[in-house]
């Protein structure tokens, strides 16, 4: 059974960084293509960033030029390295596999 496991979620201040980790099991994890995706209070699910099994990266323009989508095969995970945050990217954050398969996600809070 597909499990995705995302963590790292934690209280940060305004401007600073944080990185969340997605653990995936019983794939073959370098041949997924891996999303984040992001739902703040009272609003929906909103795609952050990509990354395809031959590493290609694309981003919401949003966040494009301070958050980046990597991963390590080798260990199943895939990250999201988020610099100079904002407020409004408080939000629960999911990881995605192929489109089809969810985590049950990781809470970021953006906050003074």
């Amino acid at each position: 059974q597909v499990q995705l496991v995302e963590s790292g979620g934690a209280l940060v201040q305004p401007g600073g960084s944080l990185r969340l980790s997605c653990a995936v099991s019983a794939s073959i994890f370098s041949i997924d293509t891996m999303g984040w995706y992001r739902q703040a209070p009272g609003k929906q699910r909103e795609w952050v960033a990509t990354i395809t099994r031959g590493g290609f990266t694309d981003y919401a323009s949003s966040v494009k030029g301070r958050f980046t989508i990597f991963r390590d095969n080798a260990w199943n995970t895939v990250y999201l390295q988020m610099n100079s945050l904002k407020t409004e990217e408080t939000a629960v954050y999911y990881c995605n596999k192929n489109a089809i398969y969810w985590g049950k996600g990781t809470l970021v809070t953006v906050s003074s």
